[in-house]
């Protein structure tokens, strides 16, 4: 792994772009439905356990927060909004200002995009995917609590999320598991291509 990851700090947190760090360096966006286990695989990752807030009330992230790795990397944990509680007006402000994100962000090196194992590629997940496809953004989807699936069916979701996206050169599937661990090893690998740690 790389020290990086357990270096993770807190950063700054913001409604819009408008507030993020100067454009420069590598970002990596963390996106997902809400409840789909986005707070706790960027806890994982950097090894820690309160950096990213679990909310026990999905679509409680409603800020760009910045997670700083070093002085040019970044790790960025989008508003999960694919909950039905967010107001439409939230919602469509939202949807704005991602669009302004993927269209302007010249540092956006890479996307994470979470989803639940069980439930993936829902509406929200889709629309995310068409984001980073539209600028050949590498991406890496998490298809996480896969440990509450049984082997089979763990492996069914990850060759049927596989099949959607084998158009995409630039897209992989794993799946992921933040209470065992699962996956993490492939997590960190993909991320250190993203950042540049490795060709």
């Amino acid at each position: 792994m790389n020290k990086s990851y357990h270096q993770a700090k807190f950063l700054l947190s913001c409604p819009s772009l408008k507030g993020a760090p100067a454009d420069e360096g590598y970002e990596v966006i963390f996106a997902g439905r809400s409840n789909a286990g986005k707070s706790s695989s960027i806890n994982t990752l950097t090894l820690q356990k309160k950096l990213a807030k679990v909310s026990r009330t999905p679509g409680r992230t409603q800020h760009l927060v910045f997670f700083e790795l070093d002085k040019d990397r970044r790790l960025v944990d989008l508003p999960g909004y694919g909950y039905a509680k967010v107001p439409e007006k939230v919602k469509l402000q939202w949807h704005r200002d991602m669009s302004e994100y993927f269209e302007k962000r010249q540092c956006l090196a890479g996307a994470v995009l979470v989803m639940d194992s069980r439930h993936p590629l829902k509406p929200f997940d889709q629309m995310m995917l068409d984001w980073c496809v539209s600028i050949n953004l590498p991406t890496q989807i998490l298809l996480t609590k896969a440990d509450k699936l049984k082997k089979g069916a763990a492996s069914n979701a990850l060759l049927k999320v596989r099949r959607e996206v084998k158009d995409h050169p630039y897209v992989n599937v794993q799946l992921f598991s933040s209470l065992k661990k699962q996956g993490l090893e492939d997590l960190w690998n993909r991320l250190d291509t993203f950042f540049g740690y490795v060709n």
